[in-house]
């Protein structure tokens, strides 16, 4: 048994070695080297013809005073005029941590508030559009839960 064992290693090793150099062989012998002539540069040149830009048009345009069209929109909302029925409310937090501030836009979300976030250092102002005072005065009370000290007040109170 320990003979067999013994030449049984280099048998194997002597066969994977004779079965790698017959592989080799037959990839390497069956690719026919064909003799090809250098590439030839041909240096003709193409014109096409210009595709039509639709800003092409505005370019030629007699129009004076035309804006090519951007992606920049400004908005002014007057928080004066009454536009709807909703009253606009503003809110006062001061916000220690980040994740003060995510509790309260949270709780904004959870109490279905539109709202307009204005950031300054520690102290948060927050437009809030709503009919209802006492949902406003239930989000405090929620808000007190987070140790964020809040304040309600109509805008209009400010003017």
């Amino acid at each position: 048994m320990q003979k067999i064992l013994k030449w049984l290693t280099p048998l194997i090793s002597v066969g994977v070695a004779i079965f790698i150099i017959f592989f080799l062989i037959s990839i390497n012998s069956q690719g026919k080297f064909i003799e090809t002539e250098p590439l030839i540069l041909n240096s003709k040149v193409v014109i096409q013809k210009p595709e039509k830009v639709w800003l092409e048009h505005f370019s030629k345009s007699e129009k004076f005073g035309y804006s090519y069209p951007v992606n920049e929109v400004y908005v002014k909302v007057d928080l004066k005029e009454k536009i709807t029925k909703t009253i606009t409310y503003k809110l006062y937090a001061k916000i220690l941590d980040p994740y003060q501030l995510f509790c309260l836009k949270e709780e904004l979300k959870n109490h279905k508030l539109k709202y307009h976030l204005e950031k300054e250092n520690t102290n948060v102002v927050l437009f809030i559009y709503s009919r209802d005072v006492n949902k406003l005065n239930k989000l405090v009370k929620v808000l007190k839960d987070y140790k964020i000290m809040a304040k309600v007040m109509s805008y209009k109170e400010e003017y």
